[in-house]
């Protein structure tokens, strides 16, 4: 049986998810909360970007089920026989479901360096011929290309090979998946498979559906070739000590929406409150407020995030025996560093709400609402939360790719997440050095950022598109 690993993120990114389908759920009742969402899936934009979210989601949440393998020993018997049997001892290595889905990425290390689909190493060595004497030469990979006999001939053919079954394969499955997807829209409008698709390809539909089918198409072909050629080959290269940089990149996805989505559950209560509080009441409480987010403002970011960073290192360092695995060291310093990124992120929407609830106090329903007595706790719940919600959504999806960045440059100097977990910004760190080197190795920069790129390209498209929805200036009757 093997040992669940609860982590602390892990338990946070869940109840974020829960969150959000309760959120779902919610506005589905309420037609002013469906009203905006429902333009946001007529978007084109929208939809192709939250097509791509969704991925780099569920690869997320593939990583943040941990567990640890058993370990089997050897017991002898009383006559010496030597059996197997399953103990309460358990293998420190925490894994997760990724890293069983992508198993031959993982184990598949070679010795040192070597180029993206190369079968060779990336620098020469000495090797000793038959005849007893030594010559340079760049050996075989362990792994990469060792199904083929004579690589320099049949490397290219196999590549086109399995690029052409991949591509093929992945066809076959979209036309399996659309043709699902047009039945099921045909019964729920109750139209024949032919109208329907008529009605998707004129684009008839509210949901443009043909970009659906298009990006669904491309994500299939490009997981399809990296299940066809990731076994068999590095398809971004290996870095220093012979590890998959693929691997890496896609380990580093929960790492970066870790920091974009928990540092928002952190952040929030205090802009939320602290925004509103300051802008309904005025006054001493008004001042108090924003001598507090002034006095957090005017202290650099970078030095703070540091020292607390810091500061817990030592403490972590001090307590191991808190600590059973390095993944659960590493996964407190993500908590930490996410706790500190929220407690210096939440003055701006702070003082965007301040300013928000400053105007809408003064409207004639709320001064109604004070005339007659109602309570101000009513008041604040009731009429002011709904109405500053949209600009909580629109910053909170506005904030998540600057988080994402600045999980990379607080990693590149060396105070952001534990050196032993895969991110964006310690892949860029380790090539910054890769870098000098002659000939240079490009392809961990190159491969980190490719998936930073797409991620936070996706989510600052999605967030236009929530911006424009949920904003009453720019809502489209």
């Amino acid at each position: 049986m093997i040992k669940p690993v609860l982590l602390w993120t892990d338990v946070l990114i869940f109840v974020l998810v829960a969150i959000v389908v309760v959120f779902a759920l919610y506005a589905r009742y309420h037609e002013h909360l469906r009203a905006p969402w429902r333009q946001v899936f007529r978007s084109r934009t929208g939809v192709a970007s939250l097509l791509v979210l969704s991925l780099y989601v569920l690869i997320a949440l593939l990583d943040s089920v941990h567990f640890r393998l058993p370990l089997a020993t050897k017991v002898g018997a009383a006559q010496a026989t030597a059996i197997t049997q399953q103990q309460d001892h358990y293998s420190v290595e925490v894994l997760s479901l990724l890293d069983m889905v992508v198993k031959p990425l993982r184990e598949q290390g070679e010795k040192t360096y070597s180029a993206p689909l190369a079968t060779e190493l990336f620098a020469r060595e000495t090797v000793e011929s038959a005849d007893g004497g030594q010559q340079r030469l760049y050996p075989r990979l362990r792994y990469g290309g060792a199904h083929l006999e004579d690589p320099a001939a049949d490397r290219k053919m196999d590549l086109f090979k399995r690029s052409v079954v991949a591509i093929l394969s992945a066809l076959l499955l979209w036309l399996v998946l659309m043709t699902l997807l047009l039945r099921l829209l045909a019964r729920r409008r109750q139209l024949s498979l032919a109208l329907m698709l008529d009605n998707i390809l004129h684009q008839r539909e509210s949901v443009p559906w043909v970009v659906v089918v298009l990006v669904s198409a491309l994500l299939l072909v490009l997981i399809m070739l990296m299940m066809q050629l990731a076994p068999h080959y590095h398809l971004f290269g290996t870095d220093k000590v012979g590890q998959d940089v693929l691997y890496q990149a896609l380990k580093s996805i929960r790492t970066a929406l870790a920091i974009g989505t928990l540092t928002t559950l952190v952040m929030l209560p205090f802009a939320v409150l602290l925004g509103i509080l300051a802008g309904y009441f005025r006054g001493w409480v008004d001042d108090v407020i924003q001598y507090l987010y002034t006095t957090l403002n005017s202290i650099p970011g970078v030095l703070l995030i540091a020292a607390a960073v810091l500061m817990l290192q030592v403490y972590i360092d001090t307590h191991a025996e808190l600590f059973a695995t390095d993944a659960e060291r590493a996964d407190m310093r993500l908590l930490f560093l996410c706790l500190i990124l929220g407690i210096t992120s939440w003055t701006g929407l702070c003082r965007l709400l301040r300013g928000e609830t400053l105007k809408i106090r003064e409207v004639e329903y709320i001064q109604a609402a004070t005339a007659f007595g109602v309570r101000s706790s009513r008041i604040i719940s009731r009429h002011i939360l709904p109405n500053v919600m949209h600009i909580v959504l629109i910053s909170v999806v506005l904030d998540f790719s600057g988080l994402v960045l600045a999980e990379a440059v607080l990693s590149y100097v060396g105070v952001g997440v534990d050196p032993s977990m895969h991110s964006w910004g310690n892949m860029i760190n380790s090539a910054r050095l890769e870098m000098a080197r002659e000939p240079m190795v490009w392809w961990a920069l190159v491969a980190a950022f490719i998936f930073m790129f797409v991620l936070v390209l996706a989510a600052n498209l999605f967030a236009d598109v929530v911006r424009d929805a949920f904003d009453p200036r720019l809502r489209k009757g």
